[in-house]
């Protein structure tokens, strides 16, 4: 039987470039070599995508520039309905690449915001994960939030804004902010992920210099109430709009607020205006265990989680109900709050392509990450072809009309 060419894609223009090369390997590390052509695809920094042997060994990136020296620069096109890619300057010997499936591990802005999905659906690759509308509202936490509140989904109290809004009349935003959740709160960029800047404020000078950040790093801002007796419990969602299994939940134990750091291991630091980390590439701890760093499974947690079958019950529906009302597909991961004062749960939010596809939660459900990767993949070629079965034009005449004028 002919193996399934999957291209892996990584990287992308986004403060969670890193960290998307982390994941991508761990998965490519996972994906069964008897079923499957795992094939790499990078994008740079500047939304180039290249493809090339260096990209197989993730201590390469150490060096950013010579993964792009040494790779080539690819495109995308079509040819009697088959998906392919070539190089940009292909020579005499260069052949295209057959894809029959794509496996997104980009996280962040161009990548887990829709706009990646809706590239590969142009050109009608099936895409292992969700699709462009779903990963879109997942990533813009207001429409997220929107949705969820108007599904009659437990949520924190909450507003938005824009920046330029704040910029214009500081003090009328603060005196909104102040009205509809009060202090402590959190502070937010609607479209980035990694809590990467993301505050708390206890004072009104802290929520200024909260939302000046933000601001830094969206034209969107979000703040909300802060739970402070804060449990954090986070649920993985694999599957369709059709079916979808809820993994065991996990306890996230790390104390304080769970940084880009402390979720990674990394020496990665917040510079000015979204820079993160070093410019060369990856600046993560490297291990020997799946080619490379843990990733989010390096945080310290708990799974399963210490909660007793009621409430476990309760989170997995509500994560259920969640996945459902995103339209999400793939794999997810989403978090919730628990005030322990008050006994509530909160949905935090949904992480569309979540780091390290969330193994860790499957392997504790008694999923292996080699049968994750084969549910998403197998999941998506079928959704393909429920799509293709369904109408997407319509023959007319209307412009021989127009053509006798």
């Amino acid at each position: 039987m002919e193996k399934i060419n999957v291209i892996v894609i990584m990287g992308g223009e986004s403060v969670e470039h890193e960290v998307s090369i982390i994941t991508a390997h761990q998965a490519m590390e996972n994906l069964d070599k008897d079923k499957y052509n795992i094939i790499p695809v990078y994008i740079s920094k500047k939304s180039q995508f290249y493809a090339g042997e260096i990209l197989n060994d993730l201590s390469n990136f150490v060096d950013l520039n010579n993964i792009i020296n040494q790779s080539k620069e690819i495109v995308f096109y079509q040819h009697e309905g088959q998906p392919y890619f070539k190089p940009l300057k292909s020579g005499f010997r260069d052949k295209p690449t057959r894809i029959d499936v794509a496996l997104p591990c980009v996280h962040g802005t161009n990548g887990e915001d829709g706009a990646l999905q809706g590239l590969l659906t142009m050109y009608h690759i099936p895409v292992a994960g969700c699709d462009n509308i779903a990963a879109a509202v997942g990533q813009d936490k207001v429409h997220m939030k929107q949705i969820l509140a108007s599904a009659g989904l437990p949520i924190t109290k909450w507003v938005w804004f824009y920046s330029h809004e704040y910029l214009q009349n500081s003090d009328y935003v603060l005196k909104f902010i102040l009205k509809n959740v009060g202090l402590p709160a959190v502070i937010k960029p609607a479209n980035l992920g990694s809590s990467i800047g993301i505050s708390m404020a206890d004072t009104v000078e802290e929520l200024k210099s909260g939302i000046e950040t933000a601001c830094e790093y969206d034209f969107k801002v979000i703040v909300e109430q802060k739970v402070e007796a804060l449990r954090e419990i986070n649920a993985s969602v694999i599957g369709t709009i059709q079916q979808a299994r809820v993994s065991v939940l996990e306890d996230v134990t790390v104390s304080g607020f769970l940084d880009y750091t402390k979720k990674y291991g990394g020496n990665g630091t917040k510079g000015s205006k979204g820079k993160l980390g070093s410019k060369q590439g990856v600046k993560v701890e490297l291990s020997s265990k799946m080619g490379g760093s843990k990733g989010m499974a390096s945080t310290k947690r708990k799974v399963p989680a210490d909660l007793s079958p009621n409430d476990t019950r309760y989170i997995q529906n509500l994560a259920a109900r969640v996945y459902r009302e995103l339209g999400n597909s793939g794999v997810a991961r989403i978090d919730f709050m628990i005030d322990m004062k008050k006994g509530k749960a909160y949905v935090n939010e949904i992480n569309t392509i979540p780091g390290s596809l969330s193994y860790y939660l499957w392997e504790a459900s008694g999923i292996s990450f080699k049968d994750e990767l084969d549910i998403m993949i197998n999941n998506a070629l079928k959704t393909f072809q429920l799509k293709e079965q369904k109408i997407s034009t319509y023959d007319s005449n209307i412009l021989q009309g127009y053509a006798k004028h």
